[in-house]
């Protein structure tokens, strides 16, 4: 909360003393009406603006004018001026926004992960993975609907029908359905490819858009309380891949240790 200027405040101080010593004779007449605040307006005072926060982005390759933009409590916004408008996309779905990704080799279709992935005390949840074939017209729900929060989808740049999501999972306790999870048949079925514990969830994705048999995945070990917060410990850790997911190897070397 903002301290006020000592010199706003002796002179709301004086202004206050002399409308009350003014009021203070008739103050027993004195009734006041409706109309008498008509003109007053509320003013936002707080908390922070949640759905302001940008919790993804992304964008056509080959048309740059085409932008979508996920907030973390704001819903789906998609732009085809570069930015100078945007339309909402995602009404009717989760508002709170994890990860974007356009396929790579078809912009009209986009997934979308809900739940934001910055894990601070305000933030709120999602549910699950959504696809949409028409550019953001419409959307078919695509499963894990308990991860709670999505933090990456990464697409097979050569099969978009292969796609991978880095699901951080509950905030507030222990869960399951956290870590990698891969599909083949465009989110008809998944499969968790890297799972470390209940505890520890997926914080990043990437694969090497020229050899996408490549991945690499960071794991994230935290738990949010109203008392604490707890970030690290022995489940986190960076992972690659090199066969599209069916193993995993945890890189060490040159890393700081634990």
């Amino acid at each position: 909360m903002r301290t006020p200027l000592p010199g706003i405040v002796r002179a709301a101080g004086l202004t206050a003393a002399a409308l009350l010593s003014v009021a203070r004779p008739a103050a027993a007449q004195v009734r006041i009406e409706s109309a008498d605040l008509g003109g007053l307006r509320a003013r936002a005072l707080g908390p922070a603006v949640m759905s302001g926060r940008i919790a993804a982005l992304d964008a056509v390759a080959e048309d740059p004018l085409t932008i979508y933009v996920g907030a973390a409590g704001g819903g789906l916004w998609k732009s085809t001026d570069a930015g100078t408008t945007f339309e909402p996309v995602f009404d009717d779905h989760s508002q709170s926004i994890g990860a974007i990704a356009i396929d790579p080799s078809n912009p009209e279709i986009v997934w979308v992960g809900t739940g934001e992935s910055w894990t601070r005390n305000s933030v709120s949840i999602g549910t699950g993975v959504y696809r949409s074939t028409d550019g953001g017209e419409t959307w078919e729900f695509k499963g894990l609907r308990d991860s709670e929060r999505i933090a990456r989808i990464a697409i097979d740049p050569t099969d978009g029908r292969t796609a991978y999501v880095c699901a951080t999972g509950h905030l507030w306790d222990a869960n399951e359905e956290r870590g990698v999870f891969r599909t083949r048949d465009a989110g008809e079925t998944w499969e968790r490819v890297l799972y470390v514990d209940e505890n520890t969830g997926c914080s990043s994705l990437a694969i090497d858009p020229h050899a996408p048999t490549i991945l690499y995945a960071g794991i994230w070990q935290f738990r949010r309380s109203p008392a604490f917060f707890e970030s690290g410990g022995p489940g986190s850790g960076l992972y690659r891949s090199i066969d599209g997911g069916e193993t995993w190897e945890e890189l060490t070397r040159g890393l700081p240790a634990g």
